[in-house]
Formats: C-alpha cells, structure tokens, sequence
C-alpha cells in the first residue's frame, strides 16, 4: 500500500461546482446573448442567497460567529481543535457561554465547540436538520436552478463522483485528487478538497444546500477569505504530500490559477471541464 497513488482535485466553488454570484448579477443569462431570462436568473440567485444565510445563522452559528464578533472566521474546522477538549455538549448552552473574540485559549476552546457542532451538522445532512416543507422549498429550488442552468449543478455533482471512483476523463485527471474514496478499479485513492474565496461557515452550507456534502467531507473545506488561496493550497500540500501523491486545480479565478503555478500543479479552468460534461 506504500505505493499507492493519491490524487488530489483542488475544486474552487463559486461559478465552478456551482452557480450563484453570476446568477445575481445576470452575467450567467447574458452570456446567452437573450435567450435566458435574466430576471429568473436573478430572482432564482436571491432565493439561495436568503437560504444560505438563513441555515448558516439558524443552524451553524454564522450570526454568533461571524457577524457579531469579528475575526472569527478561521480557513477550516480543524483550526482550532487543538484547543477542544472534548467536553460532552449534550446540554451546553451556546447563547450564554460569553463567548467573544477568540484571543485567549478559553474563547478558542469556545470557538472549536462551535465548530465541533457545525462538523456533526454538517456529517449528519440537512434532512437531519429541515422539517419536510423546507426540504421540499429545497428539492424544488434545486431542480429549477439546475433546469435553469442546463444542469450545471448535477454535471457538477457527477464529475466529483467520477473523480471519487477513479474515473476521471483524461483531459482532467493525468494528476488529479478528490472526497476519500479507493478505487479497486485504480489501484489509487481519490480525494475531492474545496478552496472558497468565501467564508467558512456559509461555504459548508453551501455544499449542504447544493449538494456536495457526500461528495467533499467537512475537513476538505478551506475558506481562502482571510489566507489567501496559495497559503490554503500550501496547508493542503502539507497534509496530503508524499511521492505518491499528485494534486490538480480546478476554477475559473486567476487567483487559483496564480497558486497553481506558484505549486508547480497543473490548473484546469472550468469552462473547459464543462465543455466536456455539461
């Protein structure tokens, strides 16, 4: 097993594995010189917008966290989990621990309790979290956007699944990773990590509500909001690397395109991943 491959996909998020800023400002239906309705576009970005937000404040402390008390967004859960110290939160109440900013180790510890919560939510899936009518407000919205941007969304999600079992196309994948999956098929395992310029909390809501979480686990998910691509990039080099590892980007932004380069992997943009699978 020591010579085992591991591959790596490095996938950016927005306008990549899915649609959401073009749809807001109507760049995604003008691309199609009038023959999308732009207005539907917009409408259809507002309703995910309002859900992101509503879930990550309702269920993943993003108001508490983020919006209260600064300087609270980290690049990923596992930041602070040196300072949990596993204490049983059957019964802590959140709302009236003081929590406030994360300079000293006790509000650290308070801040990976946090994040602890949000990794199980996120483990557990939304169905655990929604009652039915919201699920259904999300099934449905989920279809339309997908019917709206001629399946952007579910070409996105079978590309990760191909990437997972080892079935990449070529073009893509001569040094590629992805999720956690070892392919029988490959002799290889495949891992799919994401790197969002946005933050952290409402880019794992994000991979809840598009559908992704099966595809990237809670500890694959870096924000670059604060960091910076290259360093999140680095971080990951650091955790995945031996000789048998190759890793890929994939994105649609200079920024990821700029850290690809200064790591010496090879960049896909992903118009030209979905000129082959959309």
């Amino acid at each position: 097993m020591n010579n085992q491959i591991t591959n790596v996909y490095i996938w950016d998020m927005d306008e990549t594995l899915i649609l959401l800023k073009s749809l807001l400002n109507g760049s995604y239906a003008e691309a199609f010189a009038g023959l999308k309705d732009a207005q539907k576009g917009v409408e259809i970005g507002k309703m995910w917008e309002k859900h992101i937000l509503q879930i990550s404040d309702d269920f993943f402390f993003y108001e508490q966290v983020c919006l209260e008390i600064e300087n609270c967004n980290k690049p990923f859960l596992e930041a602070l989990s040196k300072y949990d110290d596993g204490q049983d939160l059957s019964d802590y109440d959140f709302n009236q621990d003081g929590f406030s900013p994360p300079h000293d180790d006790l509000n650290k510890r308070k801040l990976a309790y946090r994040h602890r919560i949000i990794a199980n939510k996120y483990k557990q899936g939304l169905h655990n979290i929604l009652d039915q009518e919201m699920m259904d407000v999300w099934d449905a919205l989920y279809k339309m956007t997908d019917e709206y941007t001629d399946g952007w969304l579910s070409s996105a999600r079978a590309l990760l699944e191909q990437c997972l079992a080892g079935n990449e196309d070529p073009t893509i994948c001569n040094t590629i990773a992805g999720g956690v999956v070892r392919s029988n098929a490959t002799g290889s395992r495949h891992i799919n990590v994401l790197v969002t310029s946005g933050s952290l909390i409402p880019s794992l809501v994000k991979c809840l509500l598009f559908r992704l979480d099966n595809l990237i686990s809670h500890e694959n998910v870096y924000s670059s909001w604060d960091v910076g691509k290259l360093q999140c990039f680095q971080w990951i080099k650091e955790r995945f690397d031996n000789r048998n590892t190759r890793f890929c980007a994939i994105g649609d932004g200079w920024e990821e395109c700029e850290a690809a380069q200064a790591m010496n992997w090879p960049f896909i943009k992903s118009s030209n991943v979905w000129n082959l699978h959309v």
